[in-house]
C-alpha cells in the first residue's frame, strides 16, 4: 500500500487510536450496500431552491453593523525589498479607517501548513504574512486599505507610494533545471522508484516510445471570488469564509492570533466553486488583523486579477514517459519523470507520477519528480492534482506506442492490466475499468474508429476518436466526527462542519441518514458550514463524502446502542445488542426476529425523554491499509479537425466510470460532468501566461484566462458500472476529481486519430496543429 495511505494511517493511530473497523474482510460489509434507499435514488439538491431564490448567503454578501471595507494593494515586482513607504496621503483621504503594512501588522507566527500527516493545518504557504519588508513574488499582498465604503478603499490604494529595491529573480522554468531539488518524498510516498533495469529494457525492446510532455499552469477560476467578513468581539473571532476547509482554518486562526479555539467560528456555508483553492491564503490573515486593530467588522473581497496573481494554481510541468513493449504486447518498462515548480515555502507537490504507479503491470519501472524552485506564488492543489496532468502524459504514451504497435488502444491496455498494485502487490479492493472500457466502447460506438489516422473527412474537416484511463485514489479522511440529535417525533438532526462547494454535500448526506436511521428523507436535517459542529475533514482528495458516511455510520451505531440502554427491560428488544437490530421505520428492529421491535417514540417516552443526542467520530480508515483502492475511468472523446486552420472542435465525450457505489445519479452526474468540461479546458484553452522576465501573470482575468464557454462544450455523456467497493462506506469512492483525469489525453489521442499530428504540449492551440 502507498505510504501516503500509510500516513493516513498513522495519523489516525495518533488522533483516535485503534478502533474496529466494519469494513475489513472477515467483518462485515456496510450493511446499507445493496440496499435500496434513499441511496441511489437522483434526488435534487436540498439547497437547490435558497440559491435559485437569491436566498443562499455567500461570505461577501453577510452584513454586519458598522462594517468597513478593504482593498489589498500587491507587489509589482518579484524579488527585493520595500524601500520607501509613505501611507499619509491615503489615510488622510476621505472615510480611510486604516492603512495595514508590515510597520503595522501585528506580530504573527508562519501558518501552520497542510500536510498529510497534520491534517489538522491548512497553510498554502510558508512566507511570513505582512510581517516585513520583503518582497518574495509578484502579486505578494504588500498592504491592505481600509475604509468606509469599497470605493474610498480602492481610490485610497492608489494614493499609497511605495519605492522598491529590486534583486534577481529566478523565473525562468529552463534555467532552472539545472538546479533542480529531487525531494525524498511525494505526499509522503517515495519519490525515487525503481524496479529491475528500465533503461534496458528500452533499448532492447521491440517497440518504445519515449517523450517529453508539457503542460502549464492553470488557475481554477471559480465564479466566487475569495472573499471574507469577519469581526471581534474581545477575543472572539467570527469569519465568514469561502473555504473548503471550515474547521482546519478555525484551528491554525485560534494558534495565528494566540486565542482559544473555542473563541473562533468560522462560518461557510456556500462556496461557490473551490476546486483546491479555496483553503488558506493572505487575505484571510490580514483582514482578521484589519478587523482586530480597528475594532470593527471588515469586508475583503479580491479582485479578478488579485485571485489569478496571489492564490495559487496548478504548476507547469514537463514530464518524460517512456515505455517498452514485447512482441506480445507486454510492457517490459514503464518510465514517468520529470519537473514541476514548487518553491522552497510551497508545500504542495504536483504528484504528476503517482497514478501511473497503480496503472498498468511492467517488467520494470522507473519513477521520479524534481523541484524547480522559482520567485512565484505557491502553488496548490487543483482539481485531480498530479493525475490530471499525469494521465495526459502517461495516457498519450499509451496511445502513441499501440499506433507503433498496430494494436487497438483499449487492446493495449487490456493486455497490461494489473491483477495486483504493480508496485506494492497488495490486493484492489474492486476494480473494474475494463468493464468500464467494455461499457464505454459499446456506448460511444468505438468499432466505428478508423485505425489509420487522417482518414475520415467531410470537406475541411478531419475526424478522429481517442479514449485514455483515468483515476484518482481513494482517501477517507481520519478525525471527522457527527452529531445526530433525534426527538420523540422522529426527527433527526445531523451536525459537523463540512463544507459544500456545490458537489450536493447535504443532500447526499442526507439521503445517507434518512437509510441508516431508517427515517424518511423529509425527517433528516442535516447542519454544516460551521466550526462550532462537531470537526470535519476538508473537503479535498475526494475525501468529504467517505469521511463524512463514516462518522455518520458510526453515530448511527452509537445511536442504536443508547436507544438499547433506554429501552428498559420491558422493552421488546430489551437484551439485543448494536449488531442485532437495525433502524427501520423509526423503530429498533431484531434482525432475528423481526416481530420484536420498538418504537422511537416509546422508547423515548418510557425514559421522560424528548431528544437523544449522540456525537461520535469514524473508525480508523484500515481499508486504505490493507487494499489498494482507485476511483477509475475510461475517457472517450470524437473531435473534428480544420485542414485549414488547425482549429479543434470535440463533438463528444463519454465519460464511463468505475467509482463503487452511485449515491446520487443526479448529483454524480453533474460532478462527473463539470470535471470533464474542466478536463476539456486544460486540452483545448487553458493556460495561465507567465512572462519570465517580470515573473508577473500576463492573463489574470477571465477575459484572457480561456475557460470552455457553453459553445465550446459537447454533448457529454456519463455512465457508471455501479459495482459496489465493499470495502468502503456505503460501497463508495470519490467521484469528484476522476471526471477530470484522462481528459485531456483522450482529446489530444483523438486529434491525433484525426490528423496524423502529435501534439504533446499543452493546451491544442490551432498554431501547433497547422
Amino acid at each position: 500500500m502507498s505510504r501516503v495511505q500509510n500516513a493516513v494511517i498513522g495519523s489516525v493511530k495518533t488522533v483516535l487510536g485503534w478502533m474496529p473497523e466494519r469494513w475489513l474482510p472477515g467483518g462485515t460489509p456496510d450493511p446499507l450496500i445493496g440496499r435500496h434507499g434513499e441511496v441511489g435514488r437522483q434526488a435534487s439538491r436540498l439547497d437547490g431552491p435558497q440559491k435559485v431564490q437569491g436566498k443562499a448567503r455567500f461570505a461577501a454578501e453577510v452584513a454586519m453593523e458598522g462594517m468597513c471595507y478593504a482593498t489589498l494593494i500587491n507587489s509589482p515586482i518579484t524579488r527585493g525589498r520595500i524601500a520607501r513607504l509613505d501611507t499619509a496621503a491615503a489615510e488622510a483621504a476621505p472615510g480611510v479607517v486604516l492603512v495595514l503594512t508590515h510597520r503595522n501588522m501585528p506580530r504573527l507566527e508562519i501558518v501552520p501548513v497542510m500536510s498529510i500527516s497534520n491534517m489538522g493545518a491548512v497553510g498554502n504557504s510558508a512566507l511570513p504574512i505582512l510581517q516585513d519588508d520583503q518582497i518574495r513574488y509578484n502579486g505578494q499582498v504588500i498592504a491592505l486599505v481600509l475604509a468606509e465604503t469599497q470605493e474610498q478603499a480602492d481610490h485610497a490604494a492608489t494614493l499609497v507610494e511605495i519605492g522598491y529595491e529590486q534583486a534577481p529573480a529566478r523565473t525562468r522554468f529552463e534555467e532552472a533545471k539545472a538546479n533542480a531539488r529531487t525531494p525524498a518524498s511525494i505526499l509522503t510516498e517515495k519519490n525515487q522508484v525503481s524496479v529491475g533495469d528500465a533503461p534496458r529494457e528500452l533499448q532492447q525492446a521491440p517497440y518504445s516510445v519515449d517523450n517529453l510532455y508539457r503542460t502549464p499552469g492553470h488557475n481554477h477560476a471559480a465564479i466566487e471570488l475569495h472573499a471574507v467578513t469577519t469581526a471581534w468581539d474581545g477575543d472572539a473571532l467570527t469569519l465568514h469564509d469561502a473555504t473548503q476547509a471550515i474547521a482546519p482554518t478555525a484551528n491554525a486562526l485560534a494558534k495565528l492570533f494566540g486565542v482559544r479555539r473555542e473563541g473562533v467560528r468560522v462560518l461557510s456555508p456556500f462556496v461557490g466553486g473551490g476546486f483546491g483553492g479555496k483553503a488558506f491564503w493572505d487575505h484571510q490573515v490580514v483582514a482578521i488583523a484589519a478587523a482586530r486593530i480597528a475594532a470593527r467588522p471588515v469586508r475583503l473581497m479580491l479582485s479578478r486579477e488579485a485571485v489569478c496573481r496571489m492564490i495559487g494554481g496548478r504548476t507547469p510541468t514537463e514530464q518524460r514517459v517512456a515505455l517498452a513493449a514485447d512482441a506480445a504486447g507486454k510492457f517490459t518498462a514503464v518510465v514517468h519523470t520529470g519537473f514541476s515548480v514548487m518553491p522552497t515555502y510551497a508545500v504542495c507537490p504536483e504528484q504528476y507520477s503517482l497514478g501511473s504507479r497503480a496503472a498498468y503491470r511492467s517488467k520494470t519501472y522507473q519513477f521520479g519528480q524534481r523541484h524547480l524552485d522559482l520567485d512565484v506564488v505557491p502553488n496548490t492543489y487543483m482539481r485531480g492534482p498530479g493525475e490530471s496532468v499525469g494521465s495526459f502524459a502517461m495516457e498519450s504514451a499509451v496511445d502513441e506506442l499501440a499506433h507503433q504497435m498496430g494494436i487497438d488502444p483499449i487492446e493495449l491496455r487490456r493486455r497490461n492490466e494489473p491483477e495486483t498494485h504493480p508496485l506494492s502487490g497488495t490486493a484492489f479492493s474492486q476494480r473494474g475499468v475494463l468493464e468500464a472500457y467494455r461499457m464505454g466502447a459499446e456506448r460511444f460506438g468505438w468499432d466505428q474508429r478508423s485505425a489509420a489516422p487522417g482518414t475520415r473527412r467531410e470537406g475541411e474537416w478531419l475526424t478522429g476518436m481517442g479514449c485514455a484511463t483515468g483515476s484518482f485514489p481513494y482517501v477517507r479522511m481520519p478525525a471527522g466526527a457527527v452529531r445526530i440529535h433525534l426527538t420523540q417525533g422522529g426527527q433527526a438532526t445531523v451536525s459537523c462542519s463540512a463544507q459544500d462547494m456545490g458537489m450536493g454535500t447535504s443532500t447526499v448526506q442526507s439521503q445517507h441518514a434518512a437509510d441508516r436511521l431508517g427515517l424518511p428523507l423529509e425527517a433528516i436535517t442535516f447542519e454544516m458550514g460551521d466550526s462550532d459542529l462537531p470537526p470535519a475533514p476538508m473537503a479535498g482528495g475526494s475525501a468529504q463524502t467517505v469521511s463524512i458516511a463514516a462518522a455518520i455510520a458510526a453515530a448511527a451505531d452509537k445511536l442504536t446502542g443508547e436507544l438499547l440502554r433506554m429501552a428498559g427491560n420491558a422493552s421488546p428488544v430489551a437484551g439485543l445488542r448494536a449488531g442485532e437490530v437495525r433502524l427501520v421505520g423509526g423503530e429498533l428492529v431484531s434482525l432475528e426476529d423481526p416481530a420484536r421491535r420498538d418504537s422511537f417514540h416509546a422508547i423515548l417516552s418510557r425514559a421522560g425523554r424528548e431528544t437523544v443526542t449522540v456525537t461520535a467520530s469514524a473508525s480508523a480508515p484500515l481499508e486504505m491499509l490493507k487494499f489498494a483502492m482507485q476511483s477509475m475511468s475510461a475517457i472517450f472523446c470524437e473531435a473534428r479537425v480544420s485542414a485549414v486552420t488547425g482549429e479543434v472542435r470535440v463533438t463528444r465525450l463519454l465519460g464511463s466510470f468505475d467509482c463503487g457505489t452511485i449515491l446520487n445519479p443526479k448529483t454524480a452526474a453533474s460532478q462527473f460532468r463539470g470535471g470533464m468540461i474542466m478536463g476539456l479546458g486544460m486540452a483545448l484553452t487553458e493556460e495561465t501566461l507567465f512572462d519570465e522576465r517580470s515573473g508577473r501573470i500576463m492573463n489574470a482575468s477571465l477575459a484572457d484566462y480561456h475557460i470552455p464557454a457553453h459553445l465550446d462544450v459537447p454533448d457529454i455523456e456519463v455512465i457508471w458500472t455501479g459495482i459496489p467497493d465493499p470495502r468502503s462506506p456505503l460501497g463508495a469512492r470519490g467521484i469528484g476529481e476522476v471526471g477530470i483525469t484522462g481528459v485531456a489525453a483522450a482529446i489530444a489521442n483523438a486529434v491525433f486519430n484525426a490528423t496524423g499530428k502529435r501534439v504533446r504540449d499543452l493546451p491544442l492551440t490551432l498554431d501547433k496543429l497547422l
